[in-house]
């Protein structure tokens, strides 16, 4: 009796502090990323073996910090993004309004990601771009959750930004739907 009693407990206690790290997950925009890259330490399958930090381990990055550093550069949200590839809420970020000239860097170390050139509304919520700079992201395959997409990166310090599909607009045919707290928005004068 006891030893039920200790196990009901522990579930118990296991089920709370998901419960408190989901509602707070979900108070700062962001959502585990249940349709997103393989989260940091799944056994999901890749075409690289992905490390710890979710990133494929034949992949170096010439901005790197380890996980303490990462957590006191960014906010809360943009570590839930770009360390572990959360997803944020659709339509929480003030990027997916962003409509001046100018480019969107990368959150963690500031690459040009996106000119605004190439932004477009696709409706879903999240800022949308039919293209990234030159050698500005990289990408690999995501199997997690039973589904193959292409997940997208900061070349420079690996940061998870959102996925590619292939149903954008012309000329590339390219949707990057990417998450806004993983990015900065730079204005340019007119």
């Amino acid at each position: 009796m006891k030893y039920r009693r200790r196990a009901f407990l522990a579930g118990t206690t296991a089920l709370a502090a998901l419960a408190a790290l989901t509602q707070w997950r979900a108070l700062a925009g962001v959502l585990p990323d249940d349709a997103g890259a393989t989260p940091a330490g799944s056994n999901a399958p890749s075409d690289n073996a992905a490390s710890a930090n979710g990133q494929a381990a034949d992949e170096h990055f010439d901005v790197t910090h380890t996980e303490a550093q990462w957590r006191d550069l960014l906010t809360p949200a943009q570590f839930a993004v770009l360390r572990e590839a959360a997803t944020e809420r659709p339509y929480s970020s003030p990027l997916n309004d962003e409509h001046r000239v100018g480019v969107f860097v990368c959150a963690g170390c500031a690459l040009q990601l996106f000119s605004s050139r190439t932004k477009f509304d696709s409706h879903t919520g999240w800022p949308s771009f039919y293209a990234p700079l030159d050698h500005a992201v990289a990408t690999h395959t995501d199997r997690s959750f039973h589904m193959t997409r292409t997940e997208v990166h900061c070349s420079r310090c690996g940061g998870h930004l959102g996925h590619v599909f292939d149903d954008g607009p012309r000329p590339t045919g390219l949707r990057y739907c990417m998450n806004g707290f993983a990015m900065n928005f730079l204005p340019h004068s007119a």
